[in-house]
């Protein structure tokens, strides 16, 4: 990398650090035992934990620090980097950059924080970990992704226990893992998109060495691994960048979560920061893909676009591998994807439409976000739904009116069904509410599985989510380990936003989790005992069955899907027949009843001729024609009926 701490071949390491705002700065060195700080139990040493201002601090080569540490100044050029070569560090001598005599912060492109990130950052050598030969990936066709939280997928939550459960996810028929971020963030848990160290894997979950054994053990079993990376902002503790590097923030474009990162500004190289931890991850971790959070908050008026360059770079660096690159794009522009691995481009995007037309059909609720797929002109949430599954995505844009409707709510052009990223769950759409619910909790038992079965069983790319294979009722709650008056702010934050929301449990109120409480992360991880159930076993068999479906009937006709040239109807009242063409004449049918009385459906004139069942649920064969029993759905397959 251009930056951080590179390994010298000869010996020694050079350091690199970009601080235009800092007039002194310096590398200080430490040996293991020296320090500095106190270990927090059972994890990683604490926030404050870095040595403070000195006025006491002696420059030169060689000279110590008052915490212990060895100063080794560094040298700065027109441009405002600063350099320095230590002669006897070597990996695992740990270090912080100190600036200006006062202030000792880490490394922001820190391979390895072990001990926090107000900690000393250690030198990691990226060459040290023995990969296989031969793995060269999967194609974008084949993903069947399952999102998890290393920190809530196991009871240890380390990246060395949840390798030990990836043979399951494989015999399931998941392809894919996707971690939720990783980049290093401050205190025991959190969902991870508040990190500040970008290359650091957070400290709680492993070593690098550990996350490289896991993505490993994963390639044996033929399970790609994805990263969800933060490319939009940083989290707002632990963050000094503000301090020696102003210019990484602009001054002209916002950000939800913070300041907006300086993609555009003039001579800044910020975007290589960003671009070049994409590269990081896929050649350095060899992670099979990537998924870019939240790219609308990402504000870039320069040519070419971050995004586009990104795209280019990784596909540049991973020549003759499948890397796949997907976006979260809240406004659904679909321009950036292209059928292929093609420079430039992405492969796949999240669908939230899918999910919250899903949503408001199986549960009704039209609140925030859901307002907009509750009704509109001539169309409900079923109608919604069922154009959803037929043309991908639903709205143009996400800007709303001041009375909370979208602006031209219409569908986009057709967009390839393959290019999406289809799910009933997911870490944002569960935990965004106030109780955490997933669809079992708020749509109850006999819906929930066409939830997940009608995102698993579509031409669109499929996404479990944590538990969601065995039917997990445990919740996924928004959960982060602050502490001091930003802990307060969350807390208050998330009493203004869901203070109104109710629940009760025999009778009596529960009050709204705390999302800064350990008991609150700990409520959210699935437990082997609801896996292993009878209720459990059953979801697991269901979902087994489902993607064992999806790989005979849907897969290996992925290529010859016709964009543009999909169907759908309306059946009773609660009834969806899909239909999707292939180029051979072929036709893949879904008939759906989403309610709790059997539909009265008469003879459909379309759908396929002497069709093979796929998959049923809930549809006895021996069922008369013309009849959908309650909750229930069949998927088949045959040749196009003609009229």
């Amino acid at each position: 990398m251009p930056f951080g701490a590179h390994l010298k071949p000869q010996g020694g390491v050079e350091f690199r650090l970009w601080a235009p705002g800092a007039k002194q700065a310096a590398v200080v060195t430490y040996e293991p035992p020296s320090v500095p700080g106190s270990v927090r139990p059972g994890l990683v040493e604490g926030r404050g934990a870095a040595p403070g201002p000195s006025t006491e601090l002696r420059t030169g080569f060689g000279k110590l620090s008052p915490d212990g540490g060895v100063v080794h100044p560094a040298q700065r050029d027109a441009q405002g980097w600063w350099s320095c070569e230590v002669v006897d560090a070597k990996a695992g001598t740990l270090y912080h950059w100190r600036i200006d005599d006062e202030l000792n912060v880490p490394d922001p492109a820190s391979r390895c924080n072990p001990r926090g990130v107000h900690a000393p950052s250690a030198v990691v050598d990226p060459l040290a970990f023995e990969w296989d030969d031969g793995w060269h990936g999967r194609p974008w066709h084949e993903v069947v992704l399952y999102e998890l939280h290393i920190g809530a997928f196991t009871p240890e939550g380390t990246f060395v226990a949840a390798g030990k459960r990836l043979a399951e996810l494989k015999d399931l028929g998941i392809t894919a893992v996707e971690l939720m971020p990783l980049a290093d963030f401050p205190g025991r848990f959190g969902w991870g998109y508040d990190g500040v160290l970008p290359y650091a894997p957070h400290a709680a979950y492993g070593t690098p060495d550990e996350l490289k054994h896991f993505i490993q053990a994963a390639h044996r079993l033929g399970l790609m691994v994805f990263l969800d990376v933060v490319y939009n902002h940083f989290g707002p503790e632990g963050n000094y960048l503000h301090r020696y590097a102003p210019d990484f923030f602009s001054k002209t474009h916002s950000s939800p979560w913070g300041a907006a990162i300086n993609f555009d500004g003039e001579g800044s190289w910020v975007r290589e920061f960003f671009i070049e931890n994409a590269v990081y991850w896929t050649t350095e971790y060899r992670f099979d893909g990537l998924r870019l959070d939240a790219v609308h908050a990402i504000h870039d008026a320069s040519q070419p676009h971050v995004l586009e360059e990104l795209s280019r770079r990784v596909r540049e660096a991973t020549g003759g591998r499948h890397v796949h690159l997907v976006l979260e794009n809240e406004n659904n522009n679909h321009e950036r994807l292209a059928p292929g691995p093609e420079p430039g481009r992405y492969d796949g995007q999240w669908n939230d439409d899918f999910h919250h037309a899903l949503h408001v059909a199986m549960t009704g609720e039209t609140q925030g976000y859901y307002h907009d797929y509750g009704r509109l002109p001539g169309e409900d949430a079923l109608d919604l739904l069922a154009r959803c599954l037929t043309h991908g995505m639903l709205f143009e844009d996400s800007k709303r009116k001041p009375g909370g409707a979208r602006v031209n709510p219409r569908a986009t052009p057709p967009v390839p069904l393959t290019a999406l990223v289809n799910f009933a769950h997911n870490h944002d759409q569960v935990g965004n509410g106030a109780f955490g619910e997933r669809l079992s909790q708020l749509a109850g038992p006999d819906a929930a599985p066409l939830a997940t079965l009608l995102a698993l069983l579509t031409p669109a790319v499929p996404m479990l989510f944590l538990g969601e294979e065995f039917g997990s009722t445990h919740p996924w709650l928004y959960f982060a380990d602050w502490e001091g008056d930003l802990k307060k702010a969350v807390r208050e934050g998330r009493k203004r936003e869901f203070g109104h929301v109710t629940k009760e449990v025999d009778g009596k109120p529960v009050p709204l989790p705390d999302p800064c409480s350990a008991e609150t992360f700990e409520a959210s991880r699935p437990t082997a005992q609801e896996r292993d159930s009878e209720r459990g076993r059953q979801w697991l068999a269901m979902v087994r069955d489902a993607l064992a479906a999806r790989r005979q009937f849907i897969l290996p006709r992925q290529s010859q899907l016709i964009t543009g040239q999909h169907t759908h109807q309306r059946v009773g009242a609660r009834g969806i027949a899909v239909q999707w063409r292939y180029e051979d004449g072929q036709v893949l049918s879904l008939e759906v009843n989403l309610g709790g009385e059997p539909v009265q459906a008469g003879a459909l004139r379309t759908g396929p001729v002497e069709a093979q069942d796929v998959f049923r649920h809930r549809w006895p064969r021996e069922t008369p024609d013309g009849v959908w029993p309650a909750w229930a759905a069949r998927w088949r397959i045959g040749a196009e009926i003609t009229q």
